[in-house]
């Protein structure tokens, strides 16, 4: 099944700094273009959405021209770019003017590695606001703990597109049960996001966070199902998370894992998520 994928990464530490890789060696080093379209051979993806990288600090507009200028060629297939903002900083708006290009679809704030209480100020909810006057999106990068406090924003900023990433970050390998209380924990999160309609979620980056022997259909089909059943197929979109996917076991597994899922859809449902809701919520071009 041809694909967007929506969570495209690449590291170009010659450029920027990741001082957060150093808690992850296997992400030490770069993660070129051209490293991902190897990798991304016979994973029939058509087209990708840059995603931001959370460089250090005063580099994110930076990294947003840089990889806008690289989406102007036409080799690559990069058809959109989500810039790192801050939108608890007073000066936002500046911001917002320093990463703007053709190719800007989105901004992303990382809030897992935040303080909850970060995303409750009113400052960064008038912030956030702003973007629906941008047409322009947000993606929600929380843990399942922090499902709640990705709720209020939403409900704080109702105008605003938000995609919520990697289903929420659950946390399947303490899994053991769909009975257990950290599964309920993530499923009402999940529920209560997907009843604000201007919310969309992502089917990405859960291999991560995965055991090995979770790591296929069987141990993925009930969260897939549960995205499914919550937000319905018009609004899921895929994506590859790479080079963050190496740390299981890499975007072509993840691929054919997502077919072998989607396989048990209806075609138009199986387009609509590899394909279609991404061009719409991310309001994409052809490169």
């Amino acid at each position: 099944m041809q694909k967007i994928d929506t969570h495209q990464h690449l590291f170009y530490p010659d450029q920027f700094a990741y001082s957060w890789t150093e808690a992850y060696p296997d992400l030490q080093g770069a993660f070129p273009v051209e490293d991902y379209q190897k990798a991304a051979d016979d994973c029939e993806i058509a087209g990708t959405l840059f995603m931001e990288v959370d460089v250090d600090a005063e580099q994110h507009a930076q990294e947003a021209q840089f990889f806008s200028r690289l989406s102007e060629q036409k080799t690559n297939s990069i058809q959109g770019v989500v810039a790192k903002c801050l939108p608890e900083a007073d000066d936002f708006s500046q911001q917002l003017e320093a990463v703007r290009s053709p190719a800007l679809t989105g901004i992303r704030r990382v809030l897992h590695t935040q303080p909850n209480a970060l995303s409750e100020s009113s400052l960064f909810r008038r912030n956030v606001a702003v973007l629906a006057e941008e047409d322009l999106s947000f993606d929600l990068c929380v843990t399942q703990t922090q499902l709640s406090f990705a709720l209020d924003l939403v409900r704080a900023c109702p105008s605003v597109r938000f995609i919520l990433d990697h289903c929420g970050v659950p946390s399947i390998a303490e899994h053991d049960s769909l009975k257990s209380e950290s599964w309920q924990q993530w499923q009402a999160g999940i529920r209560a996001l997907a009843k604000e309609p201007n919310v969309a979620c992502k089917f990405s980056g859960i291999t991560v966070y995965a055991g090995p022997e979770q790591r296929n259909v069987d141990g993925l089909r009930p969260y897939l199902m549960e995205i499914l059943e919550a937000f319905g197929s018009d609004r899921i979109v895929w994506g590859g998370d790479w080079p963050v996917c190496n740390l299981a076991d890499g975007l072509r597994a993840w691929s054919v894992l997502t077919d072998a899922l989607l396989a048990e859809l209806s075609t138009n449902e199986q387009q609509a998520i590899c394909m279609y809701n991404a061009q719409r919520i991310y309001k994409l071009s052809d490169n």
